[in-house]
């Protein structure tokens, strides 16, 4: 991607934002490939006012709000099922407050740690965006890197579908800590126009976000949009600042592992010229396989082959394609 053709501008309003992904929503901008927009998107929850005690109960812009508060659709003229639309994530900058929350809900994960019913914890944070830092309630700072927990597409089935399990053909609710400025996320086209809904601001997240929650805050994110017309993969998969990044989602952890590894194999044959095998073997070298979320109704797994993880080397006299590895452009990209 080069230069944007043209500059949006997406700010929440009533009706700017969804909180579920339905391919029969009317576009609330209309975007070509090579464009960028400005997307201003407010908290998951959908927060239109900061909280000034932990928990507080605030306005929300949707009451009945049955999944994220994302800002979209955004229509992308000529998506078609068969491309991959590619979302660069030029620059994030969270707002000036955030919160986290642990404990409560009855999932599996609450009931295993002990943490089922009344015993809910808020934590409150103050962001600094210049300083990258975040303070909690009780004086505890942390290291910011932001990203948005949702980037996704509906699926092509028809009806209204859920926005916290993530897929691996439209995205989602992927919540990969990895999606921060630099990256590039190439999510499978799914609907005529893509449709494509951003949010879910995370201010900072570890591998897993393992309460069910990141810091959640609203987000100012600036993203270009384009279009790969025969991508390398069939899946979800991005290039990010750490390297390349491949995803499974399953409610199975073992199925979730192998999705993102077969993935990753399949691109590194490519990339390399090597057969499956002999990637597979090379990946057990150099790849992280790495628990994305545990938090959407099914695991999240990501595979990530490190910047610079591979240097040349040679395949049966010849050089491998590709050179370095992890750092470089997508083949068919």
């Amino acid at each position: 991607m080069s230069t944007p053709l043209v500059e949006h501008r997406l700010d929440p309003a009533p009706g700017t934002v969804t909180d579920v992904f339905s391919a029969a929503l009317p576009p609330v901008l209309r975007v070509d490939p090579g464009d960028s927009v400005t997307v201003r998107s407010l908290d998951a929850s959908g927060h239109l006012e900061r909280q000034r005690t932990p928990g507080e109960r605030r306005p929300l812009m949707i009451d009945d709000r049955r999944g994220h508060c994302l800002a979209g659709p955004i229509e992308v003229r000529g998506a078609r099922p068969g491309m991959a639309l590619a979302v660069r994530l030029d620059a994030l900058r969270p707002d000036a407050w955030g919160w986290t929350v642990a404990g409560g809900r009855d999932t599996p994960l609450n009931r295993r740690l002990g943490l089922v019913g009344d015993d809910v914890t808020w934590l409150l944070w103050e962001l600094d965006a210049d300083r990258l830092t975040g303070t909690d309630q009780f004086g505890h700072t942390v290291r910011l890197a932001p990203f948005l927990g949702v980037i996704g597409m509906p699926p092509p089935e028809p009806g209204e579908h859920s926005t916290v399990p993530p897929r691996v053909l439209g995205g989602g609710n992927i919540d990969c800590r990895e999606l921060v400025a630099g990256a590039t996320l190439f999510l499978p086209v799914t609907v005529d126009g893509a449709m494509l809904c951003v949010g879910d601001g995370h201010a900072a997240q570890g591998d897993g976000e393992v309460s069910g929650t990141a810091i959640e805050c609203g987000m100012t994110t600036r993203l270009t949009i384009d279009l790969v017309p025969v991508p390398p993969l069939a899946t979800a998969h991005a290039l990010t600042p750490a390297g390349r990044v491949t995803f499974g989602f399953d409610p199975d952890l073992n199925e979730a592992s192998a999705q993102a590894l077969d993935a990753m194999v399949d691109w590194m044959a490519l990339d390399l010229g090597l057969p499956r095998p002999a990637a597979l073997a090379l990946a057990s070298a150099t790849v992280h396989l790495r628990v994305t979320q545990v938090a959407n109704r099914t695991w999240g797994v990501h595979a990530l082959l490190p910047a610079e993880a591979i240097t040349a080397g040679t395949v049966a006299g010849g050089t491998v394609a590709g050179g370095t590895v992890a750092g470089g452009t997508v083949a068919g990209a």
